[in-house]
């Protein structure tokens, strides 16, 4: 788990909606980021400016994608109509 204290009441909002939703939050403490889902957020009352103490449960890193198979060549239907003589190239 990673605790940390945060003063900024737009990123606790965005940690509680978070929370509610059961999604996972981005916290950049001292520029590191983690990123997992909330545990608990709870007010600091005894300090000035109000802090909250944040709780994350840090989760796995998403594995990297594996690449897709190239897309087909397909050519075009004017090729199809300009081979079967429909249509005539000048």
């Amino acid at each position: 788990m990673f605790t940390f204290e945060i003063a900024d009441q737009k990123e606790v909002r965005r940690f509680r909606i978070a929370q509610f939703n059961g999604r996972a939050a981005t916290a950049r403490p001292n520029g590191t980021a983690v990123t997992g889902l909330v545990r608990s957020i709870m007010e600091n009352k005894s300090s000035n400016p109000p802090v909250w103490i944040v709780t994350l449960i840090p989760s796995e890193p998403k594995a990297a994608p594996v690449p897709m198979r190239p897309a087909p060549r397909v050519h075009s239907f004017a090729e199809d109509l300009y081979q079967a003589g429909y249509l005539r190239q000048s």
